[in-house]
């Protein structure tokens, strides 16, 4: 499987089947990403939750491309009305074997909304999603706080790639995100949603440099991270 950041929370995954998967596309205002949304091909579209820095670009992509859309039953229900018909519902907890990988929803502590005609309309619960494929593990976090079941989570699954946010301020900061790397036991960890507005910026290599040896890595935008 060959995974790349494209940054914020922006991860693409390949299997080597040749499945494209593309994690939460906030690729439009995104000041972070080498992606182009108008040229982006996935077959399939993880989505974390429904804040827009994470929502992005999904209608126009799927639209366009035909990609199945895997999210919370509410947030497939919303994308439903805006016309998006291939898509899978599912909650935290629940896991599914697609012919591609087999997918896992988890939970994670944070919000799930859009803001419409001057009102914020609640989504279900926000997610993480855990992907199995080609003989590896690759944990996305979306955005959370540090909670406790992580621990669980690093002991149930052997996880070589974690994708962890330290932004802090709407998800956990760096020093959190140290427990959650050390919880989860995942042989390689990439820091994500920072540094893409001032409420959220952070040094990602002193992060990494709290972590055990050879575990953080800070692949560039686009490069394929080796796990």
């Amino acid at each position: 499987m060959k995974v790349k950041f494209h940054g914020h929370s922006v991860v693409s995954l390949e299997t080597d089947a040749g499945t494209k998967i593309l994690i939460d596309p906030f690729i439009t205002g995104n000041p972070t990403t080498d992606l182009v949304a108008d040229t982006v091909t996935p077959d399939v579209i993880l989505l974390t939750h429904a804040h827009d820095d994470h929502l992005g670009d999904t209608v126009e992509i799927a639209k366009r491309t035909g990609a199945l859309v895997v999210a919370t039953f509410e947030l497939c229900a919303y994308l439903n009305t805006k016309g998006i018909e291939n898509y899978h519902p599912m909650q935290p907890g629940g896991a599914h074997q697609f012919d591609f990988a087999k997918i896992h929803q988890v939970q994670a502590i944070h919000g799930s909304s859009v803001f419409e005609n001057g009102q914020s309309i609640g989504l279900g619960l926000a997610t993480g999603f855990i992907i199995e494929a080609d003989g590896q593990t690759v944990y996305h976090l979306g955005d959370t706080a540090l909670f406790s079941d992580l621990k669980m989570i690093g002991d149930l699954f052997a996880i070589d790639l974690a994708f962890i946010p330290i932004g802090d301020n709407y998800t956990m900061g760096p020093d959190h995100a140290v427990f959650a790397a050390e919880w989860l036991q995942a042989k390689r960890v990439v820091p994500i949603h920072y540094n893409t507005e001032a409420f959220i910026e952070q040094d990602a290599d002193a992060y990494i440099s709290r972590l055990e040896a050879n575990v953080g890595i800070i692949p560039d935008i686009g490069q394929e991270i080796p796990f």
